[in-house]
């Protein structure tokens, strides 16, 4: 089997977003074929309230995915539907936007550390007019693995190790995502992960660094790799590393995007921009 090779390092730059909420934009913005079918990725984490205690007011989607992944703090989600989620310490919400939400993101907590990342996940065209629904997922649920010094949190798919195969919670959506949190602890290890052969996978190192694939190619903290083609994930961590990887099925289908919406034709830009000025993009 094929082992992947890194074909692109890309570093989190310093963004803002929300009302001056601070952050690493890992991804995103143009050019986003080559991530397909992810669009976007933040890390978000401060000790100052100051650089978050804004938060994201209301504001819409259409067309896509989130994957919101709390690592420390609380974080309440609010939308149009009357839902209310409570994300604390090691939670998931995986929310779709579909045709259609206005939600909110607003910390619930004035002092301490907030931390964690939020994923864009795109649609194929038949799905993005589907109903908003969205999961909160809480620590418990999800399940995590442990061998020979490595911890893993299966947040979503259905991937393998060299030693068992890691079941995540959230499983058949339509771009076949997996999203692994990957833990190394001190000693020296190295990994290997089966993905699926048409998956685009993208690596995210959050803490430490690792050499990936046979090159042994180096990827420090705040980091992105993506890789190429082929079936086998090689990592090697020479001390304590963390680690997430996502995989997902390409949609292969024009990406067009305006700010919140994501949709494949300009005209559906237009028409979800006019939906939410008449107040029914929501409805």
């Amino acid at each position: 089997m094929t082992i992947r090779k890194v074909e692109e390092i890309l570093r989190a730059q310093i963004a803002s977003d929300g009302d001056g909420v601070k952050l690493m934009r890992v991804f995103g913005g143009n050019d986003l074929k080559r991530f397909d079918p992810f669009l976007m990725m933040d890390e978000f984490g401060s000790d100052s309230p100051n650089d978050y205690i804004g938060g994201f007011p209301s504001h819409p989607h259409r067309g896509f995915e989130t994957i919101t992944y709390m690592l420390e703090g609380h974080m309440e989600h609010r939308d149009h539907l009357g839902n209310v989620g409570d994300l604390q310490n090691g939670d998931v919400q995986w929310m779709t936007a579909g045709a259609g939400i206005i939600h909110s993101e607003m910390p619930k907590q004035t002092d301490g550390r907030l931390r964690g990342f939020q994923v864009w996940l795109n649609l194929p065209a038949r799905d993005k007019m589907q109903a908003p629904s969205y999961r909160d997922i809480a620590a418990a649920e999800i399940p995590v693995y442990s061998d020979n010094g490595v911890q893993i949190k299966a947040i979503a798919g259905k991937l393998r190790d060299e030693n068992m195969t890691l079941h995540g919670v959230v499983q058949d959506q339509a771009t076949e995502p997996g999203y692994l949190d990957i833990v190394f602890a001190e000693q020296p290890q190295s990994r290997q992960f089966s993905v699926p052969a048409k998956h685009t996978v993208l690596l995210y190192v959050y803490e430490g660094e690792v050499l990936v694939g046979e090159e042994k190619t180096r990827v420090g903290k705040s980091h992105m790799a993506r890789l190429s083609s082929g079936e086998l994930v090689s990592l090697e961590s020479a001390g304590a590393a963390k680690v997430l990887l996502l995989s997902g099925l390409p949609v292969n289908e024009p990406i067009v995007h305006y700010g919140p919406f994501v949709m494949n034709t300009s005209a559906e830009i237009e028409q979800a921009l006019q939906d939410y000025r008449k107040g029914v993009l929501a409805r």
